[in-house]
């Protein structure tokens, strides 16, 4: 029997006019689809616009989500990563996994896990707008503790003890995008350190063997131990080690290296990247793969930092070096991340389009299903 993988897409939930929030960046109410529809060639040899060969479906349908289910499961990607948001006391962006996957008949295929994407909002989303991104900041990502306490809550009895529900050792994993971000909300790192103390021990409270906390690395940066700028800095390493956290992994490529390049050649550099996270941390890293990078879509002007001949083939190749890292970590679940499922104003998805076709999906399946 061939070794299973688990090879988990990260999902952005925007493509859905459901959320009424969602208007004021996609007016025309079928969330950022409005986006990739709307996108136009910016230089010679772009390659955009492109068009999913699904149509512009609404991922908060649990029919979509069937369909989307068991083209992940039939090609290799058995888990989905969504971005889970919450912003002015309240979820956003929740449709897609409450509506479409929750509601899915066949969710036992493909499994799940949360990242919370806890960075603050501002323009980025409005294609009207995005040029203008000093000062504009339309929502807050940090919390203070008595909101962690109701996020951490919502998250335990909505999801952690969904029989689909991804875990490691039997402890759903909840992966934190922004540190940063969520040391300033709480106060810094030894507030950080308590909150995660207090949500561990909730979840044993409620009935689950425990937590586990991964945590969304970025370049290598310092941190500040109390949550504002000019207090004492700490490297990432050490503020990892102090929190407690459980693993690691990446949200994209551009967070590290230089992106605007051959892909071939970015990935010389992402997988010496991957070397020194496992000499420099003691924690298990996840090895992470993304498609490519191009945001070109999002705004009216041409943007900088477009990866190049990203094609399926070469993807391929970067698939086949990440389960080369998970085969030489037997002592670790052979998890890999990718970026991602559905990013397609980042330029970033394995879904089928009009200019690879199944290309994305194909090379998963060929790397990691054996027949």
């Amino acid at each position: 029997m061939s070794k299973q993988y688990d090879i988990a897409a990260y999902i952005w939930p925007a493509y859905t006019g459901d959320e009424p929030r969602t208007r004021m960046f996609w007016p025309e109410g079928m969330g950022e689809w409005q986006s990739v529809k709307n996108a136009v060639k910016k230089f010679p040899e772009h390659n955009w616009p492109r068009k999913p060969l699904w149509g512009y479906c609404n991922e908060a349908d649990p029919y979509v989500m069937e369909m989307q289910i068991n083209a992940a499961a039939d090609h290799g990607v058995n888990v989905f990563i969504y971005d889970w948001y919450w912003y002015d006391k309240r979820p956003f962006l929740e449709n897609c996994l409450n509506d479409g996957y929750l509601k899915a008949r066949n969710n036992d295929r493909v499994k799940f896990y949360l990242m919370w994407a806890n960075h603050s909002v501002n323009n980025t989303w409005d294609i009207r707008l995005s040029h203008d991104m000093e000062g504009a900041m339309i929502w807050d990502g940090a919390v203070d503790r008595k909101e962690f306490e109701i996020i951490a809550d919502r998250v335990i009895n909505q999801y952690f003890k969904h029989p689909s529900y991804y875990t490691i050792d039997g402890k759903p994993i909840f992966n934190i995008y922004d540190l940063a971000n969520l040391m300033r909300g709480l106060g810094g790192a030894e507030e950080t350190k308590d909150a995660f103390t207090w949500f561990r021990a909730k979840c044993v409270e409620e009935g689950l063997p425990g937590l586990h906390l991964q945590l969304t690395l970025w370049e290598e940066q310092n941190f500040n131990l109390s949550g504002v700028d000019g207090g004492e800095k700490v490297t990432a390493k050490e503020i990892v080690k102090l929190l407690g956290f459980d693993s690691l992994t990446h949200y994209q490529y551009v967070h590290f290296v230089n992106v605007d390049r051959d892909y071939n050649e970015i990935m010389v550099d992402v997988v010496q990247e991957w070397s020194r996270i496992d000499a420099a941390y003691d924690i298990p890293y996840y090895p992470h793969i993304s498609v490519g990078w191009d945001n070109n879509p999002r705004f009216k002007e041409r943007v900088p930092l477009v990866v190049q001949n990203n094609t399926p083939d070469n993807v391929q190749k970067a698939f086949e070096q990440a389960k080369q890292y998970a085969d030489a970590h037997p002592e670790q679940p052979p998890l890999i991340t990718v970026n991602s499922w559905n990013e397609w104003t980042e330029t970033s998805y394995l879904l089928p389009d009009d200019l690879y076709g199944y290309g994305y999906l194909e090379a998963i399946k060929k790397t990691f299903v054996k027949s």
